[in-house]
């Protein structure tokens, strides 16, 4: 009997017990399908959480007050003997490969005019946000140089909370009143929206000393770096080390380079996608445990049919092949149908909720049906071990 000859026999058996073989495959086809969808959420998160914090650029490294790890997220902040100054920020912009500094103290506080008022974020930086957050003004203009020792009182306001108090009114040259103290607004910033669930957008721009006085600062919580391609980022951490220790006396302070974050990110979201998949991958387990079921139940009500396929010279190998192949062929057609079924699912989510970040991950989804396959391999051999050892006499007489 050729493979053909197999193949066909299988596919007729399958076809006659239409209810039966539909339900077998039914666990694999939720399986493989649950494993797309859910791996294809995993990895739309990666690749969105990996572009916001790319989206200020790589080549960049983040100072922070205390000797600790940390991912480098703004917000915390710790006691030590010598705090980040302005000094601190003017003298790292000497070093050799820096391109752009910036202070950053971040707060919130109430954002008022003659007739609104909003609770804003507020972030006082210094003049090189556009170069170093890739983020520019397109009304007006961004904070001036020169304001670390004797800040004038201008604010720079997100698109957001530029149309939430002024509306469709031109800004510039207004005034606000940020905390207790009034400001000249000199610009307003471009679309940014969100990073991590910070609105960038909702938010005014200081100078960074005088954010210190309305906060009662008298430390930095971060200095941001920006350095050329041209040098590696272990000269510039090193010479930053070397000149912070020369000013604290002892190094009292964190460096986090992008591409650390980066790679601690990229860590997390793939062990987060793998453990999405293997959730995923119980349904498989419990498609493979309804096919072992079906197709030992298959043997015991084929017994006769068996027999007379022995008595008439089929080979104990050709009764294997047989229930293999009417195995594979359940897992390989629930396979193809779960993978179908998981890529619709993700593609149609991906247009009723476009807000929701999907990515298929092929790796994933050619993984699930090799799986399948397997699933149907292993399932399979069993039973057609059992179905091939059985005696023809026996099996004849058993009808």
């Amino acid at each position: 009997m050729s493979y053909l000859d197999i193949f066909l026999l299988s596919y007729r058996t399958i076809t006659s017990h239409k209810l039966r073989s539909a339900l077998t495959a039914l666990g694999l086809i939720i399986g493989i399908a649950a494993v797309i969808i859910l791996t294809s959420l995993g990895r739309g998160l990666h690749s969105f959480v990996i572009a916001e914090f790319t989206q200020f650029g790589t080549n960049l490294i983040g100072v922070h007050p205390g000797k600790k790890s940390t991912f480098g997220l703004s917000g915390a902040t710790i006691s030590t003997v010598r705090p980040l100054s302005m000094s601190d920020a003017s003298s790292l912009g000497k070093i050799g490969g820096i391109l752009a500094v910036v202070p950053v103290v971040q707060g919130n506080a109430r954002v008022e005019t003659d007739n609104k008022q909003r609770r804003s974020n507020v972030i006082g930086v210094g003049d090189a946000v556009p170069q170093l957050w890739k983020i520019r003004p397109v009304l007006g203009r961004f904070l001036p140089s020169g304001e670390d020792t004797n800040p004038r009182a201008f604010a720079v306001l997100g698109d957001k909370l530029a149309a939430e108090l002024f509306g469709q009114v031109n800004p510039l040259g207004k005034r606000v009143r940020i905390g207790t103290d009034r400001y000249r607004v000199i610009g307003v910033m471009e679309k940014k929206g969100q990073m991590l669930g910070f609105d960038m957008d909702d938010t005014v721009y200081i100078p960074a000393a005088k954010a210190l006085e309305m906060f009662d600062r008298d430390s930095l919580m971060e200095i941001d770096l920006l350095y050329g391609n041209n040098v590696s980022v272990a000269t510039v951490q090193k010479s930053i080390k070397q000149m912070l220790i020369a000013r604290h006396g002892r190094e009292d302070f964190t460096l986090v380079t992008q591409n650390q974050m980066l790679e601690s990110m990229d860590s997390i979201l793939n062990i987060l996608t793998m453990a999405v998949a293997a959730l995923g991958g119980i349904s498989l387990l419990v498609g493979s445990v309804g096919i072992i079921t079906i197709m030992t139940i298959a043997v015991s009500e084929r017994v006769s049919e068996i027999g007379l396929l022995r008595a008439i010279g089929a080979e104990r190998k050709i009764i294997f092949r047989l229930f293999l192949c009417e195995a594979l062929t359940l897992s390989a057609a629930g396979g193809l149908i779960g993978v179908v079924t998981g890529i619709g699912i993700v593609e149609l989510i991906g247009k009723l909720v476009p807000a929701l970040p999907t990515e298929l991950a092929w790796m994933y989804v050619a993984a699930a049906f090799a799986l399948s396959l397997s699933i149907g391999i292993i399932s399979g051999v069993i039973p057609a071990i059992k179905a091939a050892h059985l005696d023809p006499l026996q099996a004849l007489h058993s009808e």
